[in-house]
């Protein structure tokens, strides 16, 4: 591969959401990509072939990404830019309120994604909120809704009481926790799952035999066997990297195929929420 080839765009493939907007199969994640290291680590994604940014108001980083956005030099209807309302905006009200706010930060005329952070049971006003972001995207401020860290449960009870089928749900999902009956749910109610640390951060999953062995025989790293099991399993994930090489190889993963039995593999590697954020227990504003 020449320098010229390496610096080409990658073209990532996308999926339709249930509400007929293409979905990119790999996103960036930009929790911590903050000032002006995070505004260029974003535009250096968007120009290896990124289109799919993820953000939330509680990232404090939405200024960077619509500077960054602004700064890419490419058409703004191929980009894709999430973000999520927090807790403490919950409520039809403070929704609308949370969603103004961020596409004044942002500096854009919509959101391309936006989701519910998360469900904070106990406060009990994600369904207004849902109906918030129903009238929002019908007002044209938003092209896409849909929730994150939600449980079957609570996708049922939106559903039941609106009608409407989020598009999305963000959750919890590496080897370690494949979330196998969660997907299943999405896929028969057509919601397309998506993947937050996908790689399991600060773990040892990149050390796994298993990935490694796979790694040997398709000639990737370990990194993208992991991330290539997320595409297999019909999720999409949002690795998080400032380093141009590293976002590259992380959306290089178009090129390989696992196995039936080689995605079993890397499932067998279940144990669980790593970080305690039960949806029915965790909360955060």
């Amino acid at each position: 591969m020449t320098p010229q080839d390496k610096r080409s765009v990658m073209q990532i493939p996308t999926v339709t959401l249930n509400d007929d907007t293409l979905f990119p199969q790999v996103g960036l994640g930009t929790y911590g990509l903050n000032g002006d290291e995070g505004i260029e680590a974003v535009v250096a994604a968007i120009a290896s072939g990124y289109r799919l940014l993820d953000t939330a108001v509680n990232y404090e980083n939405e200024r960077e990404i619509g500077e960054a956005v602004r700064r890419s030099g490419v058409d703004r209807d191929e980009l894709f830019v999430a973000t999520k309302i927090p807790g403490r905006h919950h409520g039809y009200d403070l929704a609308i309120e949370s969603t103004n706010g961020s596409l004044n930060v942002l500096g854009l005329d919509r959101i391309d994604l936006s989701l519910i952070h998360w469900p904070n049971p106990s406060v009990d006003k994600y369904v207004d909120t849902w109906k918030a972001m129903i009238d929002l995207r019908g007002e044209g401020k938003i092209r896409s809704i849909g929730v994150s860290n939600f449980t079957q449960p609570m996708l049922e009870r939106l559903i039941e009481e609106t009608g409407v089928v989020p598009a999305v749900n963000q959750v919890e999902l590496h080897p370690y926790f494949p979330q196998a009956a969660l997907r299943a749910f999405h896929a028969e109610h057509g919601i397309r799952t998506e993947s937050w640390s996908p790689l399991a951060r600060r773990s040892e999953l990149l050390t796994e035999p298993i990935l490694r062995e796979l790694a040997e025989i398709h000639g990737k790293a370990p990194s993208q066997i992991a991330l290539r099991w997320h595409v297999e399993l019909g999720s999409t994930p949002i690795p998080k990297s400032a380093d141009p090489d590293r976002q590259r190889d992380n959306a290089d993963v178009f090129d390989v195929k696992l196995t039936d039995e080689e995605v079993a593999a890397i499932s067998a590697l279940e144990r669980g929420r790593l970080w305690g954020g039960d949806p029915d227990t965790h909360e955060e504003m």
